[in-house]
This record gives structure tokens, C-alpha cells and sequence, in this order.
């Protein structure tokens, strides 16, 4: 099929390999001028994605009407929550008409992991908000553990694809799936979201624990409690609570709030290391999806009155440089509770 990747960075670019591997025709957008141009001349971006070179095969731009021209049938979002909506609206009317032709389309896929700032959406609300009705169906979302330097690696990985038509999710499992990238399908829509952005919020406390250098106890406590958290937020916003369970929740949770690879985690242990959130932002070539959705998160949990402690405590953390010690003193000595 042909396939359009919205989003060159680490993640985009390891989907672009893997569904070229799968005998896809692949055309990847990016719109920083620095990395395109790396694309273009060496197929690589050491700064995301070290010692891999895609395959020559696979082409770049940063023009939308190129993209247009291509006339994809698969369109996939790889775009930090935060920039979707300004990245989408920024596409020029003719391109647009050609990119969402719904005769031609076939899915729409989003891989990105948080919550708007502004709005409080989730991204199929966002796309919802911007795309044509008749393209809605369409839209799906690619979620669970699946780090864009292992998956590039082909280091077996499984994750789940989520959407409202479970006959398009069947055929989406098998476009995407191969002997090292296994995909389980869901059409709870809203609780894989959840799951995939909430969990960047525990990631971000993970990294606090570390950088404060507690222990094992201290993090099987966060990442219990942390599950509770996302659950009682998801279900509140109408997702099925066993969607937490699965791939997009406890899995995705496990492996962003334990891993190398993890962005959440790292600004968060070097906040447990005494760094302010500023500087340490400023030094990333990649976003950290949890430090915007924590502000999200923290707020949407107050419009529907659900209880997310931990969250809270982070959102003090990073916004109000709180002592991150004093934040799980607080924790800790809560009032006790049934569990």
C-alpha cells in the first residue's frame, strides 16, 4: 500500500522501516529543515535513531503537495500531541481535499501518546475536530511498548491498534504485523489513549524515584498505584476498565517507567537528580509527551472530580518546583485506605 508518515522523528521513522520491510511504498513528512535534509542525503538520523540506515527506498519531504501527489492510502500521525492540530492545519486546502479523499482512504492512523493542552482531547478528538466527517471512521491509533530504537532494531515488540471498525483493525493488524512486530486489536478507542498518555505521567515520577535513588519497593508501589490512577481517569472518560490491563496500559506503563529509552523518564530522574524542568528540556533533541500531559491530565482530572494524587504531586513538581521529596513524604502519609 501507499502509505504517508506525518513526523520524521525517532518514531516515525522506525514505523517507515518497518512497513517498507513489509512491502509498503513509504513517503515520510518532516518539517525540521535540518533533519530532512539528513534524510535526504543519508537515509539516517544519528541524533534519533543511531547506527540505522533506512532503506534507500523510502522517500522524504517537507511539502504537503508532494505528499498530496503521493495520494496515500494510509495516512499515519506521528506528530507529538501538541503540534498535530497547528501540523494539520498548516497543510494547504488542495492538499488537504487530496489527502482526506475518503474514496481513497483507507485508515487513518495516530501514534502519538497524549492529551491537548488547550482542549483536553484526546487525539481522535482532535482529529475529529479538524478532519472531514466522512473520514472519521477511519481514524485508529497505534499504542503500547514499543520503543522507536528497539523496534528499529527488530527486536520483538507487540502492541495493540485501536478503532471504532474491527474489520478495518483486522486488516491494519496484518499491513503492520511481522515476525518481530506482533499487533493485537481493541475498539476501546478512548482507553488506549488513556493508557498511552497517562502513563507518561508515572513514567515522569519513575524517573523521580531513580534520580532520588529509592528503591525497588518504592517503584512496584508508583507503578500499582499509577495503574489505579489511569484507570479511574480512563474509565471516568468512558473507556472499559480492563483496556488498563492490556498492552496500551500496563505494558506500555511497565516499559516507559523501567527503560533507557524512555523520555518521560529521563526528565524525570534528572529532576530527582536537582535539575529544573527548563534546562533540561532545552537540552533534548526529542519531546517528552508526559511534561505537557501532566498539565493536561492534572486539569481534566479536576473537570471530572477524580482523585489522581500522584499526578497531582507531579504536576507540583514540574510547574511549581516543589521538593520532590517532600511531594512522596505527602504521599506516603496520606490518610490510609482500603485498597
Amino acid at each position: 500500500m501507499r502509505i504517508a508518515i506525518i513526523g520524521g522523528g525517532g518514531w516515525g521513522l522506525a514505523l517507515a522501516k518497518l512497513l517498507y520491510e513489509n512491502e509498503n511504498e513509504i513517503l515520510l513528512w518532516e518539517y525540521n529543515k535540518d533533519f530532512l535534509n539528513t534524510l535526504i542525503k543519508t537515509h539516517s538520523n544519528p541524533q534519533l535513531l543511531p547506527d540505522i540506515i533506512l532503506p534507500s527506498e523510502i522517500s522524504f519531504t517537507g511539502d504537503f503537495s508532494q505528499l498530496a501527489h503521493f495520494q496515500p492510502e494510509i495516512i499515519i500521525l506521528a506528530v507529538p500531541t501538541q503540534y498535530i492540530r497547528s501540523t494539520l492545519q498548516s497543510i494547504p486546502q488542495d492538499a488537504k481535499k487530496e489527502l482526506w479523499n475518503p474514496d481513497r482512504l483507507f485508515a487513518i492512523i495516530n501514534v502519538a501518546k497524549g492529551i491537548e493542552e488547550e482542549t483536553l482531547l484526546m487525539v481522535n478528538g482532535i482529529l475529529k475536530q479538524i478532519l472531514p466527517p466522512e473520514v472519521h471512521k477511519l481514524i485508529c491509533t497505534l499504542s503500547g511498548p514499543s520503543h522507536a530504537e528497539e523496534v528499529a532494531r527488530q527486536i520483538p515488540t507487540s502492541v495493540v491498534i485501536a478503532g471504532s471498525d474491527t474489520e478495518l483493525l483486522k486488516k491494519l493488524q496484518n499491513i503492520f504485523s511481522n515476525s518481530y512486530f506482533r499487533v493485537y486489536r481493541c475498539t476501546d478507542l478512548i482507553g488506549v489513549e488513556i493508557g498511552g498518555a497517562v502513563k507518561n505521567v508515572i513514567a515522569l515520577a519513575a524517573g523521580i524515584i531513580a534520580g532520588l535513588e529509592y528503591g525497588d519497593n518504592t517503584i512496584g508501589a508508583l507503578l500499582t498505584r499509577g495503574l489505579v490512577e489511569i484507570q479511574r481517569l480512563g474509565v471516568a472518560c468512558g473507556a472499559k476498565p480492563d483496556t488498563f490491563l492490556g498492552l496500551s496500559g500496563l505494558g506500555d506503563l511497565v516499559t516507559t517507567a523501567t527503560s533507557k529509552h524512555s523520555r518521560n523518564r529521563y526528565v524525570g530522574f534528572q529532576i530527582g537528580k536537582g535539575r529544573k524542568l527548563r534546562e533540561i528540556v532545552q537540552t533534548m533533541d526529542m519531546v517528552a509527551e508526559g511534561v505537557a500531559t501532566t498539565h493536561s491530565v492534572y486539569n481534566l482530572a479536576i473537570q471530572k472530580n477524580i482523585e489522581m494524587p500522584i499526578t497531582e504531586q507531579v504536576y507540583k513538581v514540574l510547574f511549581y518546583d516543589k521538593d520532590p521529596r517532600q511531594a512522596i513524604l505527602q504521599l506516603m502519609t496520606r490518610d490510609l485506605k482500603e485498597e
